[in-house]
C-alpha cells in the first residue's frame, strides 16, 4: 500500500476520502491549508475548518498537519483575482488556487516528504490508460468537480488519488454517518475563502482600490446611460436593464472597455462567437496542437463542440461568449484533455 498526504479541507468529501484510503490500506496523514490569516476569514480552510479536519483525524487515527502557506495564497490567488477583476477580467480563485497551491505546490511539498501521492476529496476520478493517468468525470454529474482541477500540470495525474469521485454524494455523506464522522452533515462550502461571510465582493475589492460607475452603451440604438454597478465586477454575458429602448428586446453586456469603463450591450445573439483567445494553455494527452472534442465553460455548464489549443479555442457552432478570465475545458468523451484560459 502507498503513502499518502491528503488535503483535508474540514468538509464531508475529504473527511470521506481519509476514511476509504485508510479502509484500502493506506498509511494516510491529513493536511489542512491555512491559506487566509485574516480574523474575519470565512469558507474554506477557515478556522472552524482547520478544528473539524483535526477532529475527523482524530477520530479515525491519522496523523494531522497544518501548511501555512498564507504567503503563497495571497501572491499567487488573492493579488491576481484583485488585479483581474480591476482591469475588467473575470477571474475564478477556486480555480487558481488549485493551479497554483494544490496541485503545484502542495503536491511538490507532499514528494518531497516521501509522500507516494496526493490525494483531496474533489468528485473527479483518475482514469488508468496505456501511458499516462488522466482526469475523469466523477460519477455524480450533479458534483462532477473535473472541470475545476483540470488546471492542474498535465503530469499530475500520474501521482494523484480521488478517492470519492467513484460514489455518489448522498453515498459519501452516509458513509461519512456510519462511520460517525463529524463532518457527515456539514453543508457545502460555497464562499471565496478570503471574502468573509455577510460581505460581498464589491466591499472586498474596494479594500484595495476605487470601484467606478459603469458606462452602458447600445450600438442598436446609439443610447449610452449611466449605470450604478461597479465596472470592475460587471462579467461578460450578463443582463443588464438599460430602459427606455422601446423594443422590448433583453440586453447582455457583450464587450467591456477598461479605459472608458464602458459596457457594450446587445441582444443573446451578440454573444454568440466561433472563436476566443487563450493562454495557459495543459495538454493532458500529449499530442499537442490543436485538439477537438467538446469545450465546457463552466463547472456545470452545456459542453459544445469544438477545438482547443495553445493559442484559441474554437467552436464547431457560434456559442456564447465566455468571459475573460474564465476556463474552458476540453474533454474526450468523459476524460479531461486539455484546458486554458479565456483571455479576451
Amino acid at each position: 500500500m502507498a503513502k499518502v498526504l491528503l488535503a483535508m479541507s474540514g468538509g464531508v468529501d475529504s473527511s470521506a476520502a481519509a476514511l476509504l484510503l485508510k479502509e484500502e490500506g493506506h498509511e494516510v496523514v491529513g493536511v489542512t491549508l491555512k491559506l487566509w490569516g485574516e480574523a474575519t476569514d470565512s469558507g474554506c480552510c477557515s478556522v472552524s475548518d482547520v478544528e473539524d479536519a483535526r477532529f475527523v483525524a482524530h477520530q479515525l487515527g491519522i496523523k494531522h498537519l497544518v501548511f501555512n502557506l498564507a504567503d503563497d495564497f495571497g501572491n499567487l490567488v488573492v493579488s491576481p483575482y484583485i488585479g483581474a477583476y480591476m482591469a475588467g477580467l473575470t477571474p475564478n480563485p477556486c480555480i487558481e488556487c488549485n493551479r497554483s497551491i494544490k496541485f503545484d505546490l502542495l503536491l511538490e511539498r507532499a514528494m518531497e516528504l516521501g509522500f507516494d501521492y496526493l490525494a483531496t476529496g474533489h468528485h473527479a476520478r483518475i482514469a488508468e490508460r496505456p501511458g499516462r493517468r488522466l482526469i475523469q468525470r466523477g460519477v455524480d454529474a450533479r458534483k462532477d468537480q473535473s472541470y475545476v482541477i483540470a488546471v492542474m500540470p498535465p503530469d499530475a495525474p500520474q501521482r494523484l488519488l480521488l478517492p470519492v469521485g467513484s460514489y455518489q454524494k448522498e453515498e459519501i455523506r452516509r458513509i461519512a454517518a456510519a462511520a460517525g464522522l463529524r463532518t457527515a452533515s456539514k453543508p457545502d462550502s460555497q464562499e471565496v475563502c478570503f471574502i468573509a461571510g455577510g460581505s460581498s465582493k464589491e466591499e472586498f475589492l474596494s479594500r484595495f482600490g476605487p470601484l467606478n460607475p459603469a458606462r452602458v452603451y447600445d450600438p442598436v440604438s446609439g443610447v449610452t446611460v449611466e449605470d450604478g454597478a461597479p465596472f470592475e465586477t460587471v462579467t461578460i454575458g450578463q443582463r443588464r436593464r438599460i430602459g427606455g429602448l422601446g423594443d422590448s428586446m433583453r440586453r447582455y453586456v457583450v464587450d467591456k472597455d477598461p479605459v472608458t469603463r464602458t459596457l457594450t450591450v446587445g441582444t443573446a445573439e451578440h454573444l454568440m462567437v466561433s472563436e476566443l483567445p487563450v493562454e495557459k494553455f495543459t495538454d493532458f494527452t500529449g499530442k499537442g496542437g490543436q485538439l477537438s472534442g467538446v469545450i465546457q465553460g463552466s463547472a456545470h455548464g452545456s459542453a459544445v463542440g469544438g477545438e482547443l489549443g495553445p493559442e484559441a479555442v474554437r467552436f464547431d457552432l457560434p456559442a456564447r461568449r465566455i468571459a475573460p478570465g474564465q476556463t474552458v475545458v476540453l474533454y474526450h468523451g468523459d476524460l479531461v484533455a486539455a484546458s486554458a484560459m479565456v483571455t479576451a
